[in-house]
C-alpha cells in the first residue's frame, strides 16, 4: 500500500494537458474578390512561435502561434493567424527538466490542435485547405537556447520558468 504522508520531495512526477483551447484566431482576405481571378500560383510563409506563462505552482499555459501569409505576387490571398492554447499540470519535475518539457513537449502536444485548425479556418473561407508541415520542436527549443546562450549563459530557452526554480 502505498504510503500516505509523502513529502514534496518524495512525491512521484506528475504531468498532463488540462485542456486546450483557441486562445486568437484571425483570418483576413485583404484583396477579395479580384485575387480570385488571379491565375498564378500562390507562394506560403509560415511562422511558428512558441511561449506560455505560469498559471500557479504546477499549473502552465503553453501557446503555439502560428501566422500564414499566402500572396500571389505582392498581393495578399489570406493572412491567417492562429493561436493554439493549453494548460498543463507539471509538479515535482526537476527544475532542469521543466524547461525542456514546457518548451518541447507541450507545444509538440498543442501542435496536431493548431495543424486542424488552421487547416478549418482556410477552408472556411472556401479556399482549398492548407495543411502546415510536422514541426520539431526539439530542434527549435535547441535553437532558441544556442542564441540565449550567445546572448548570456543560462541554458533555458526563456519561455516560462518560474522564478527561483533555477
Amino acid at each position: 500500500m502505498p504510503e500516505q504522508n509523502q513529502t514534496p520531495d518524495t512525491q512521484e512526477p506528475s504531468f498532463g494537458l488540462q485542456r486546450t483551447y483557441v486562445k486568437d484566431m484571425s483570418l483576413e482576405m485583404p484583396n477579395a474578390p479580384a485575387i480570385f481571378l488571379d491565375q498564378e500560383a500562390p507562394s506560403v510563409e509560415v511562422s511558428i512561435q512558441v511561449g506560455g506563462q505560469q498559471l500557479a505552482e504546477s499549473v502552465f499555459e503553453s501557446v503555439v502561434t502560428a501566422t500564414v501569409t499566402t500572396r500571389i505576387n505582392d498581393k495578399v490571398l489570406y493572412l491567417v493567424e492562429l493561436s493554439q492554447a493549453g494548460i498543463f499540470e507539471a509538479s515535482n519535475i526537476p527544475a532542469e527538466q521543466l524547461d525542456p518539457l514546457l518548451g518541447i513537449v507541450c507545444p509538440t502536444m498543442l501542435y496536431p490542435y493548431l495543424r486542424a485548425n488552421v487547416a478549418d479556418a482556410i477552408t472556411r473561407s472556401s479556399l482549398p485547405p492548407l495543411h502546415l508541415t510536422e514541426m520539431n520542436f526539439q530542434a527549435l527549443y535547441e535553437q532558441r537556447t544556442s542564441q540565449a546562450d550567445g546572448k548570456e549563459q543560462k541554458q533555458d530557452s526563456g519561455l516560462i520558468i518560474p522564478p527561483g526554480a533555477r
